[in-house]
């Protein structure tokens, strides 16, 4: 059944994603050719290459355009600030942000509406895994001749974030609220045990050992740590630093079900049947409830993104510290969080609009108030060189350990049929791991159905 349902929701995802006649940005108008890049489209498809002309992408009366994201409240006051500050600076720009919910719901109201070519926001964020489909299905609009046109400086940004932001060589999107996985830890509970946080995955068996706490009768009352099981993301590079490709070279197989990712999942049980860990499964509460315990002590530390390091702060009456998840052959990590893109079927007006906007979310500038009001890290490389940066390490110390991993930090692995993969491996995981299955006999089904999708795609 599983198997089934996961090729319907490929074939779903596929379909909403290029179907649907063009028009209907924020203006309402329809777009002529129902996407591309505006008159370099039959250029690019001649194979030519045309210089880009400033004058197409400027904006020249007065417009009102939506931004949809996904910052939930505790990021309204920066979100505010920062699309009033814009409107202000110019007259002709009026932008309206719009929360949509998580980035799943906001991608499946811009799948929606891509589909039906109307009520598309004039600019979107987006999850980095989206950026393959979105790119393939002809959702995002390519920004290539606007940075030519504008002379804007892509280069600014580190190298794995650009990559993140592409599909196929063409730059969909811009990197905008950037992170990577962390392990936070209470700093004040680790000094007291004597503990050195793992940097290794050989060191994780007697970390995991010593940081925990039982009681009595056995039970667990502090973990060592905790795994989040909603999404693939904070286990992933475990997998992936050990040598298991998630999808091979030729883009139609997985490695999950291999015997060294066997041996990862056979492990991670293993630490879940001695109570050094729990995985939190993927049901609504699951991250709130993981953090509840490590706010309250339960936990020694937990895995997260590293957006979330205000929120701990600010609700921890204790030291947060940060480590870099243990590494094995590599120590890789994957970007996480979200870029910009400008949906492709809105006319001319609305998508040079969207752009000007979106060079000013991604300025060095903005980049620092988002850094400062949300926990997500500087993206532009010239920040950290100013004194606004270096007052962030100031503020911020625990950071250091990201600062000083910034070139291990990679785009994350793009496919069509990558969110369908990704649901597959944690529904799969939580069953073996909360229900006690056989490890080996999940991980080859998984890969079955994986394989099943990637042929698909």
């Amino acid at each position: 059944m599983r198997k089934k349902m996961a090729l319907l929701l490929a074939a779903a995802m596929v379909a909403g994603a290029v179907s649907g006649c063009s028009g209907g940005g924020s203006t309402g108008k329809a777009a002529v050719g129902g996407g591309g890049s505006g008159s370099n489209e039959g250029a690019e498809e001649a194979g030519e290459t045309q210089p880009a002309d400033p004058a197409m992408y400027e904006v020249k009366e007065p417009i009102t355009i939506k931004w949809w994201h996904a910052l939930e409240d505790q990021y309204s006051e920066t979100v505010n600030k920062v699309v009033t500050d814009f409107n202000n600076s110019q007259d002709l720009i009026t932008v309206e942000a719009e929360y949509i919910g998580s980035y799943a719901k906001l991608n499946e109201a811009l799948v929606a509406a891509h589909a039906a070519g109307t009520d598309l926001p004039a600019i979107t964020v987006a999850n980095t895994p989206y950026v393959a489909e979105y790119g393939a299905g002809g959702l995002t609009e390519d920004l290539t001749p606007y940075i030519q046109a504008s002379d804007y400086d892509v280069e600014d940004f580190g190298d794995g974030m650009v990559e993140a932001a592409k599909y196929n060589g063409k730059q969909v999107s811009l990197p905008f609220l950037i992170s990577t996985q962390i392990m936070y830890y209470n700093k004040d509970m680790a000094d007291e045990m004597g503990i050195t946080m793992p940097a290794t995955w050989d060191e994780m068996d007697a970390f995991m050992e010593k940081g925990t706490k039982k009681a009595a009768d056995g039970s667990t009352e502090v973990y060592a740590t905790i795994i989040p099981g909603w999404d693939q993301w904070y286990f992933e590079t475990f997998y992936l630093n050990q040598g298991v490709k998630i999808i091979n070279d030729d883009q139609l197989t997985t490695d999950l079900g291999d015997e060294k990712a066997v041996a990862i999942a056979q492990k991670i049980q293993d630490w879940c049947n001695a109570g050094y860990t729990y995985w939190t499964g993927t049901a609504e509460d699951a991250s709130s409830n993981m953090r509840q315990n490590f706010i309250s002590g339960k936990a020694l530390s937990v895995v997260h993104t590293s957006s979330l390091y205000n929120n701990y702060v600010d609700q921890c009456d204790f030291e947060i510290g940060m480590s870099w998840l243990p590494g094995a052959d590599t120590k890789n990590q994957e970007i996480g969080g979200c870029v910009l893109l400008i949906p492709s079927k809105n006319d001319q007006a609305t998508k040079n609009a969207a752009w000007q906007f979106l060079q000013y979310l991604c300025s060095k500038e903005v980049n620092m108030t988002w850094a400062e009001g949300t926990g997500y890290m500087p993206t532009r490389k010239s920040v950290l060189e100013t004194e606004e940066g270096k007052a962030f390490l100031e503020k911020k110390p625990a950071f250091q350990a990201i600062f000083d991993n910034l070139d291990l930090i990679y785009p994350r692995i793009q496919h069509k049929g990558w969110s369908q993969l990704a649901t597959i491996w944690k529904n799969i995981m939580a069953e073996v791991m909360m229900e006690g299955g056989d490890v080996q006999a999940g991980m080859e089904q998984m890969a079955d159905e994986i394989n099943d999708v990637l042929a698909d795609a």
